[in-house]
C-alpha cells in the first residue's frame, strides 16, 4: 500500500479535494500499517474520542472513501471539531487569546530556502511583536531592571491584562545593604565565581538599577489561580520568585542566551504557550530556576564538562568516583552522539537505545548526560535553524533496554525547559515489542511533541528527512563515518583559568546586555506614550527592532569569544566538528563600534532620529559604556 497523505482537519483543503472529484485519503499518524482494517477503525474511534475530549485540532483518518462518504465525514468532522475545540477552550482556557498566527504548513520549505520561520525575530506579525514587548516588560520587572507594575483585571475580550504603573517604592527607597544580607548566594552564572573580583563584575550599582528587592507582587500574582501543569512549572515559578533574587534571575537569563538572539529566546516560550504572555513568563522563569537550582547547567554541567567527569574517576570519594565513571562510560560508548544535519539543516542527535541498560548508571548521571548532550547540540545551531532532530536507533532493541525514568526526564526537558528546540523525532527500525511501549510514552507527550514523531524502517524512509549519502554505515547507509570518543587533552581547558581575560569578556557581555535592556525599556516606554487608539509607526517599530538586532550580533560575537573561558571542551571541539563561527559580514567589534562614533554628540538613541540605527546604537552604547565602566570598575 502506498503511503497515504496526511491532511489536517481544516475544511478548506478537504473541500478542495472533494471538489476535484478525488478520493479523500487521511491517515492516523504512527498507526502501524500491518493492522487490519477492523483494528484501524477501532483505533480511529478511540482516537477521535480522546481528541474531542482534549480539544485537539488534528483529526486524521485512514482508508480511501467515496466522494459521498467523504462529504459526510467532512461535515461531521468539521462540526464535531468546532464544538469540541470551542467547548474545551471555553472551560479550560477562558482568558487565553488565540494564537496570532496559525501553525505554518510550509516550515520545511521555509527552512530549505533559508528564510526566517514565522514567530522568530525578523518575521513577527504586529500582534506577535506586541506580545513580545509585553513579555519583555514582565521579564524586566522580574529581573529588577524595570519599575513594578500592577496587573489589572482581565479585559472583557480575554486579552492579556494591561499593566499599569503603581506607586510602589523604587530600589532607592530600600535599604539595599540589609536586602543584600538576606540575598541567597548566587548559583546562576556561567561559572562558580571563586574570586571576589569575579563577583564584583556582576555587582549592582548604587543607583539601584538592578534591585535586590523581592519581585513586585503584581508579577508574583500571575501564578496565583493558575492551574499547575504536569511539569510543575507554576510551583517552580513561585519558588524562583520566593527564593531567588531578581539580579540572580536576570543573570540566569543572560547566561542561557549564549549565542542566541535575546528576543529569540523569549519567543520560544511565547510560541510554546501559544502567545499567552503570562503563561510564557511562568514557563521561562521556571526553566531558569531549573537550570540554576536543579540541573546547574551553567555552573556545573557545561563548566566542568568531560574533563571534570574524567577527574572525578580518580577521586577517593566513592560517590564522586561513581558519578565520573557513569558519565564517562556513556560518552565513551556513544550512547548518544551528534553528527551531521538533516535536510533542513538541523543538527542530528543519534541515540543508540540498545546500549542502555537500566540500573547501569545512576539516575543523576543519566540526567547529566542528557543535559550535556542538549546543551552541546545548542552550540551547533546557526540562525535561522533553531531546532534539532533526534534519531532513536532501535536496532536490536529489547524490553531489557526499556527504562521509563530517563524517558520522562527527556520529555520534561523538551516540553518545559528547552521549548521549541525539537524539530523532529525519528524512531528507526522499531521492533513489534515497541508498540506497547510507544502507547505508554505517547500518553505522556504533549500533542505538539507527539506530532513530531515519525517511524522509519529503511534508508528510503530516512531519505525523506536526511540526505541518503549522510546515513551512517551502522544504519546501513553509505557514510563510512563512525563515532569514536577522543579523550580530553591535557591543557585543553587552560583558558578557563585565565581570570583576567574572562572577567574582561564578562564585563563586555554585561555592558551589552544592559544596553539591550535599555533599548527594550525605551521601546516599551515609546509604546506606552501612545494612546490606545494610536499605533506606533512602522518606522519607529523597525528602528527599535534594528537596534536590538545590532546589539544581539555584538552579544553573539562576545559569546563566542567568551565560550572557551566558560565551557569545557567536548569531543566535538577536539574532532573539529564544532567550530567557532566567523563574525557575521559587516559586524563591528564592541570597542570599534564605540570608538567609531566617539566624537559624535553622545545622546541616547531616539526612534524619531534620522540617523541609522547602527549609529544610534553606537552612540548610546558609548555613553552608557563610560558610566557603566565607572560603576563596574
Amino acid at each position: 500500500m502506498s503511503r497515504p497523505k496526511v491532511l489536517s482537519h481544516r475544511l478548506l483543503p478537504i473541500a478542495k479535494s472533494l471538489s476535484s472529484g478525488r478520493s479523500l485519503t487521511i491517515r492516523f499518524p504512527n498507526l502501524p500499517w500491518r493492522k487490519s482494517s477492523c483494528q484501524q477503525h477501532q483505533a480511529l474511534q478511540s482516537s477521535w474520542r480522546r481528541q474531542f475530549s482534549a480539544g485537539k485540532q488534528r483529526i486524521v483518518y485512514q482508508n480511501t472513501v467515496s466522494l459521498t462518504t467523504a462529504v459526510a465525514i467532512t461535515v461531521a468532522v468539521g462540526a464535531s471539531v468546532g464544538f469540541a475545540v470551542g467547548f474545551s477552550r471555553a472551560f479550560n482556557h477562558p482568558t487565553t487569546t488565540e494564537s496570532p498566527i496559525p501553525v505554518s504548513t510550509q516550515s520545511s520549505i521555509d527552512k530549505m530556502s533559508g528564510s526566517v520561520l514565522p514567530g522568530r525575530p525578523g518575521n513577527l506579525t504586529p500582534e506577535q511583536e506586541a506580545k513580545l514587548r509585553e513579555l519583555w516588560q514582565l521579564a524586566l520587572q522580574v529581573f529588577g531592571v524595570a519599575e513594578p507594575h500592577t496587573q489589572q483585571p482581565t479585559s472583557p475580550n480575554g486579552k492579556t491584562p494591561i499593566l499599569s504603573r503603581t506607586s510602589t517604592a523604587t530600589t532607592t527607597d530600600v535599604d539595599l545593604h540589609a536586602a543584600s544580607e538576606k540575598k541567597k548566594k548566587s548559583r546562576l552564572s556561567f561559572f562558580k565565581k571563586p574570586m571576589k573580583e569575579e563577583e564584583e563584575y556582576r555587582s549592582e550599582t548604587p543607583n539601584g538599577t538592578i534591585s535586590d528587592m523581592s519581585t513586585p507582587s503584581s508579577v508574583s500574582d500571575i501564578a496565583n489561580g493558575m492551574k499547575d501543569d504536569k511539569h510543575g512549572m507554576a510551583n517552580a515559578f513561585r519558588a524562583a520568585l520566593a527564593g531567588t533574587s531578581p539580579a540572580d534571575i536576570r543573570t540566569a537569563f543572560w547566561d542561557m542566551v549564549k549565542h542566541d538572539h535575546p528576543d529569540a529566546l523569549l519567543l520560544r516560550f511565547l510560541r510554546a504557550r501559544k502567545w499567552d504572555v503570562n503563561a510564557a513568563l511562568v514557563m521561562a522563569i521556571s526553566a531558569l530556576h531549573w537550570r540554576a537550582e536543579d540541573a546547574k547547567v551553567d555552573s556545573d554541567v557545561i563548566l566542568r564538562g568531560e574533563q571534570g567527569m574524567l577527574d572525578l574517576t580518580r577521586s577517593e570519594n566513592p560517590a564522586d568516583k561513581k558519578e565520573g565513571e557513569d558519565f564517562m562510560q556513556q560518552v565513551r560508548m556513544g550512547k548518544s552522539f551528534l553528527h551531521g544535519v538533516d535536510k533542513e539543516g538541523r543538527p542530528i542527535c543519534y541515540v543508540r537505545v540498545r546500549l542502555h541498560k537500566p540500573g547501569e548508571q545512576s539516575e543523576a548521571s543519566l540526567e547529566r548526560f542528557t543535559v550535556y548532550t542538549i546543551e552541546t547540540a545548542r552550540m551547533f545551531l546557526r540562525s535561522p535553524v533553531d531546532t534539532a532532530t533526534v534519531l532513536f536507533d532501535m536496532t536490536d532493541f529489547g524490553l531489557a533496554n526499556m527504562d521509563y525514568t530517563p524517558v520522562k526526564f527527556m520529555i520534561k526537558c523538551f516540553e518545559a525547559n528547552y521549548p521549541e528546540s525539537l524539530g523532529t523525532v525519528l524512531v528507526h527500525k522499531a521492533p513489534w515489542v515497541f508498540q506497547g511501549v510507544w502507547r505508554v510514552i505517547r500518553g505522556w507527550l504533549d500533542p505538539v511533541v507527539a506530532g513530531k514523531v515519525h517511524f522509519t524502517n529503511n534508508n528510503d524512509d530516512l531519505g525523506e528527512y536526511m540526505d541518503k549519502s549522510t546515513i551512517p554505515k551502522e544504519l546501513s547507509g553509505p557514510n563510512s563515518w563512525s563515532y569514536h570518543f577522543e579523550e580530553p587533552r591535557p591543557g585543553e581547558n587552560d583558558l578557563m583559568e585565565n581570570e583576567q581575560a574572562k572577567i574582561a569578556l564578562l564585563k563586555e557581555h554585561e555592558l551589552l546586555s544592559r544596553q539591550y535592556e535599555e533599548v527594550v525599556k525605551e521601546w516599551i516606554a515609546s509604546k506606552s506614550s501612545h494612546s490606545t487608539a494610536e499605533k506606533m509607526s512602522q518606522t519607529a517599530e523597525s528602528s527599535f527592532r534594528q537596534q536590538r538586532d545590532d546589539i544581539a550580533e555584538l552579544l553573539r560575537a562576545n559569546y563566542w569569544k567568551l565560550d572557551p573561558y566558560v565551557r569545557a571542551r567536548t569531543v566535538y571541539d577536539r574532532t573539529g566538528e564544532l567550530k567557532t563561527p566567523a563574525p557575521p559580514a559587516g559586524s563591528t567589534a564592541v570597542e570599534g563600534l564605540a570608538k567609531q562614533f566617539s566624537q559624535s554628540a553622545l545622546q541616547p538613541p531616539s526612534h524619531t532620529s534620522n540617523r541609522t540605527s547602527v549609529e544610534s546604537t553606537a552612540q548610546s552604547f558609548a555613553t552608557a559604556k563610560e558610566s557603566w565602566e565607572d560603576d563596574l570598575d
